[in-house]
């Protein structure tokens, strides 16, 4: 009696330790598999991967099942034109009743970076798990259906639209030796999200209009994010990944973006645009030297003294030092003894590397006094920088 009881008990207690299984089948009263996909929306040219939560028909505890590729019970994802039927899941792993898929989205024929040659291949073949393409249109939706039970399918639904792309430099302002990096952000260029893609984008500074092309690469097979690195040069012409410009300059990039979603039209086209500084590694104000300046008169011979009435040249020195040329505005202004401005003008130009140059800007007093002579050096007239420190003289007219 005793050792029956103990038997007993010994039996029972494996079965809490360890619990024997038979072999489970759905249960058609209480549905029970979550579909799930990794991202919210997707892209017209995105790989969706798919998760079906169904441990109903983890039918076989010690082997990877498979669910949806059958007639009876199928797994169907669709648009609204095209569709994959039956698609094969698999469980991820022995008895994980978690089973995933894949399936890539090869849009519609288009031209998605305006070069006059379509850049998709639409069409819809696979069987599962992970060789599905599908085609799809712009602003749809992808349909994933399991019939469960019989005459009970459980659905889930993820819209798919096309994106207004950015672009970016990674900092405002880049000193003139600096590697200089573009970002670019543009799902609906991830057009192989087996692959790294690139657009092409066109830079250019002030210095060059024309500038360059360049391609920005994917940084990884499906990111859609895209970098471009470049270098400055102030002696070199823009070549290759190389840019002409010169410190003060704005550097700008840009591409046209053919992927616009609604109200925008599958034929329409935006241009996509930043732009950035250029600073030297100089500070600005020692760009250029300026020198005092020296009052001559129509002959070109020193004045020592002044008389009202009588024309004057003022005649200042500017000298670039640097490596790369220099584009200039240089300022004379004359002051009253009351700090009123009597006569300003101006030159604009620019100077070679290591050039030095003599401007002049005439002038006639028309009364006596004591008057303030200064010249000032900008990069231009507009959103002007000073090149130089500011130069003053003081003159007495008879």
């Amino acid at each position: 009696m005793y050792l029956s009881f103990l038997l007993f008990s010994f039996f029972l207690f494996s079965l809490i330790i360890f619990p024997v299984y038979g072999e489970s089948i759905p249960d058609y009263d209480k549905p029970y598999a979550p579909i799930f996909t990794d991202k919210p929306v997707y892209s017209w040219t995105d790989k969706i991967k798919i998760s079906i939560i169904a441990p109903s028909w983890n039918t076989d505890r010690y082997l990877i099942d498979s669910i949806g590729n059958t007639e009876d019970h199928p797994i169907k994802i669709s648009t609204r034109e095209h569709f994959l039927k039956p698609y094969r899941f698999t469980e991820t792993d022995v008895n994980s009743g978690i089973f995933t898929a894949e399936v890539i989205l090869t849009g519609f024929s288009h031209d998605a970076n305006g070069d006059g040659d379509i850049d998709t291949t639409p069409r819809t073949v696979g069987n599962g798990p992970t060789n599905g393409f599908l085609e799809v249109d712009r602003d749809s939706a992808i349909t994933i259906s399991f019939e469960f039970a019989d005459g009970v399918v459980l659905t889930e639904s993820v819209p798919v639209s096309w994106n207004i792309g950015t672009i970016k430099f990674l900092k405002e302002t880049f000193l003139s030796d600096d590697s200089v990096i573009i970002r670019v952000i543009d799902l609906d260029m991830n057009l192989n999200p087996e692959a790294l893609d690139h657009i092409p984008i066109q830079l250019f500074s002030d210095s060059d209009i024309a500038g360059i092309k360049v391609n920005a690469i994917e940084t990884s097979e499906s990111s859609g994010l895209f970098i471009a690195t470049i270098s400055l040069s102030q002696t070199s012409s823009s070549s290759g990944n190389r840019l002409y410009s010169l410190p003060g300059d704005k550097i700008f990039a840009k591409y046209d973006d053919h992927t616009l979603p609604k109200p925008y039209s599958t034929l329409d086209n935006l241009a996509i645009e930043t732009f950035a500084g250029v600073d030297s590694v100089i500070p600005p104000i020692n760009l250029l030297e300026n020198s005092p300046i020296t009052l001559s008169d129509g002959l070109g011979n020193q004045l020592l003294s002044f008389s009202s009435n009588h024309q004057m040249q003022m005649v200042g020195t500017i000298t670039n030092d640097q490596n790369f040329t220099q584009k200039f505005v240089y300022l004379f202004q004359v002051k009253n003894a009351s700090n009123s401005v009597e006569s300003i003008s101006w030159i604009q130009g620019e100077l070679s590397p290591k050039q030095s140059l003599d401007v002049s800007q005439s002038w006639i007093p028309k009364k006596s006094g004591i008057y303030q002579i200064e010249t000032f050096v900008w990069n231009s007239l507009n959103n002007s920088m000073a090149l130089a420190p500011v130069m003053s003289s003081s003159i007495v007219v008879d």
